[in-house]
C-alpha cells in the first residue's frame, strides 16, 4: 500500500513555536510514533506532508526511504493529500494517517484495510466527549458522509461517533475525488472527508470500524490533550510492568520516556522518570524522586531517593545516593554528583559524595566512598575506604586504604596540579593534609592531623604536629563596642 502521513498543521492552539506533530509524548516526537506504526504495515510507499516547522519535521524523521512534500499554503486536509497524490502508486491502495494521532496501532489499522476491501474505508470512535471532531452522518447503518464540528448544525453536534481522519481507498479513486473537493465551507478549506459523500454519491462501498478502545484514534490539538494521551500512554506501560513482576508503588506515578527492562523483583518507588534506554538488573531498588536516562544498573544495587543517573554503567551491589548524580560531560552540582566515572561492583556511593569531571576517575570493587566525599581524576583500589568530610584529587590510591575523616589532598600549588601516590593497605588518620606531590609507602600509617610534606616510608608511623601548649590566664577577645 501507500501510507501517506500528514504532518503540516501548525497547532494553533498548542501555543507553541515547536510544530504540533513535534510535541513529545513519552519523550519522543509524535510524528515519530506514526511513523514507526507505518512502517509496521510494509508499504511500498510513506509520504510525509509537511508545512509548519519545514526542515525541523524533516529532520525528526531520520529514514531516506521517505518521500517529503511541502504543503503551502495550508488548505486543508484534502489540499494536504492533492500534494502527495503524484507519489501515489495507483496499483495500491493509500492509507492516510496523521503526525498528531500518535497511538494508533498497526493492528487496528490492518483490520481496517482487511474490512474495506476495494471500498473506501474510515476508522472512528465513539466519544464521551465528541467536541472539537468531525460526526459521522449515517443512513440507518450506512455512513453517508461526514460533517466537521464548526459546519455541523446542533442535531448533527449531538452524535457521539466521530471521525478520526484515518481513511484507506483506491488510490485511482481517491485521485479522482481529489480533484472534484470544494472549499465551499466555514474554514474555506479543503476536506478530504468530504470523499464520503463523492464515494457514497458513485455507489462505492464505505465500510466505517471502530477503533478497539478510543484513546488510540485521538488526536491532539491542545496541551490537554496531549497531557491525556501521555497519562494513558504510561499506565499502559505501567500495566506491562506490573504484569512482569516489577513493583511499582504507584502505578500513576511512574514514567518511562523512552525503554525499560526490568529484571526480577525489581522495586521502584514513586516520581521516578526513566529516559533514553534504561535496563535494571534483578533486585534492584529505585528510590523515590530518580531520574535515570541511558542508564544499566547491576543486580542487587540501590538507587537512593532524589538521584539522577545518566549514561553510566552501574555495577552489582552498590548503593548510589540519595542526591547522587551521575552525568559524564557536564558541570558537576553538589550533594553527591558522581560523574565520569567507572564504578566496580559491590561499591558503596554517598550519601552526598561527589566524583568530579576531568581526568576519569576509577572506583574499583568494594570501595567506599561517603557522606561529603569529593573525588576527582583518582583511582580508588579495591576495598579501600573514603568514609566521611574529605577530597581525594589527583591521587593513586591503593587496595584496603582507610581515609580518616577530614582528610585532605592538597594537589594544586596555585599554579600546577600535583599526583599523590598512597599504596597498599596505608591507614591515614583524620585531619590528615597530604601536600602533593608525595607518596605514602604500603602500610603506612599516618597520625591524625598529620601535614605531609615529605614521603612516608613503608610500614612506619608518620607523624608531624606542633608541641601542645596550654597559655595561662588567657582571656577570649570581645567586640569592642
Amino acid at each position: 500500500m501507500n501510507v501517506v502521513i500528514l504532518a503540516a498543521g501548525p497547532g494553533t492552539r498548542m501555543h507553541s513555536s515547536t510544530p504540533k506533530v513535534l510535541h513529545r509524548l513519552a519523550g519522543r516526537a509524535m510524528l515519530t510514533y506514526v511513523f514507526d506504526t507505518a512502517k509496521q504495515l510494509s508499504p511500498e510507499v510513506i509520504c510525509v506532508v509537511y508545512g509548519h516547522g519545514g526542515e525541523r519535521v524533516r529532520q525528526a524523521v531520520d529514514e531516506n526511504d521517505v518521500v517529503w512534500v511541502m504543503q503551502e499554503p495550508q488548505l486543508g486536509t484534502g489540499h494536504a493529500v492533492m500534494q502527495a497524490a503524484p507519489h501515489l502508486d495507483e496499483r495500491w491502495p493509500t492509507l492516510v494517517l496523521y503526525g498528531d494521532v500518535p497511538l494508533i496501532r498497526a493492528e487496528t489499522l490492518k483490520r481496517l484495510v482487511q474490512a474495506t476491501g476495494k471500498g473506501l474505508g474510515l476508522l472512528t470512535a465513539t466519544l464521551d466527549g465528541p467536541s472539537g471532531y468531525g460526526r459521522i452522518l449515517r443512513n440507518g447503518k450506512k455512513v453517508v458522509g461526514i460533517v466537521e464540528e464548526k459546519d455541523a448544525n446542533s442535531r448533527q453536534r449531538a452524535l457521539r461517533e466521530i471521525n478520526t481522519g484515518i481513511v484507506v481507498a483506491p488510490t485511482k479513486k481517491l485521485k479522482s475525488w481529489l480533484a472534484k473537493l470544494q472549499n465551499n465551507n466555514a474554514q474555506k478549506e479543503y476536506y478530504l472527508t468530504d470523499i464520503v459523500a463523492l464515494a457514497t454519491k458513485e455507489r462505492v462501498p464505505v465500510t466505517a470500524i471502530q477503533a478497539d478502545t478510543a484513546w488510540e484514534a485521538l488526536g491532539v490539538n491542545s496541551r490537554a490533550q496531549l497531557a491525556e494521551l501521555e497519562r494513558v500512554y504510561q499506565r499502559k506501560l505501567a500495566a506491562s510492568l506490573l504484569e512482569q513482576g516489577v513493583a511499582l508503588a504507584d502505578p500513576s506515578r511512574c514514567d518511562v520516556r523512552g525503554s525499560l527492562a526490568c529484571g526480577r523483583d525489581v522495586a521502584i518507588d514513586v516520581n521516578c522518570v526513566f529516559e533514553g534506554e534504561v535496563k535494571l538488573g534483578d533486585g534492584v531498588s529505585v528510590g523515590a524522586n530518580c531520574v535515570l536516562k541511558d542508564v544499566t544498573v547491576g543486580p542487587g544495587t540501590r538507587v537512593e531517593p532524589f538521584c539522577h543517573l545518566e549514561n553510566a554503567d552501574i555495577g552489582a551491589d552498590c548503593r548510589i545516593g540519595p542526591y547522587a548524580r551521575i552525568r559524564p560531560g557536564t558541570r558537576v552540582e553538589p550533594f553527591c554528583h558522581l560523574e565520569n566515572a567507572d564504578i566496580g561492583a559491590d561499591c558503596r556511593i554517598g550519601p552526598y559524595a561527589r566524583i568530579r569531571p576531568g581526568t576519569r576517575t576509577r572506583l574499583s570493587e568494594g570501595v567506599h566512598i561517603g557522606n561529603f566525599v569529593e573525588v576527582k581524576a583518582s583511582s580508588i583500589g579495591a576495598g579501600s575506604k573514603a568514609n566521611h568530610l574529605s577530597y581525594i584529587g589527583d591521587s593513586e590510591v591503593g587496595r584496603n586504604v582507610n581515609v580518616g575523616a577530614g582528610t585532605i589532598v592538597c594537589n594544586y600549588d596555585g599554579a600546577n596540579k600535583h599526583r599523590t601516590v598512597i599504596e597498599d593497605d596505608v591507614f591515614i588518620g583524620s585531619g590528615t593534609q597530604l601536600v602533593a606531590p608525595v607518596r605514602v609507602g604500603r602500610g603506612a600509617t599516618l597520625g591524625a592531623g598529620t601535614t605531609l610534606t615529605k614521603d612516608a616510608p613503608a610500614g612506619e608511623l608518620t607523624l608531624s604536629r606542633v608541641k601542645q601548649v596550654s597559655i595561662p590566664d588567657w582571656e577570649r577577645p570581645v567586640k569592642k563596642k
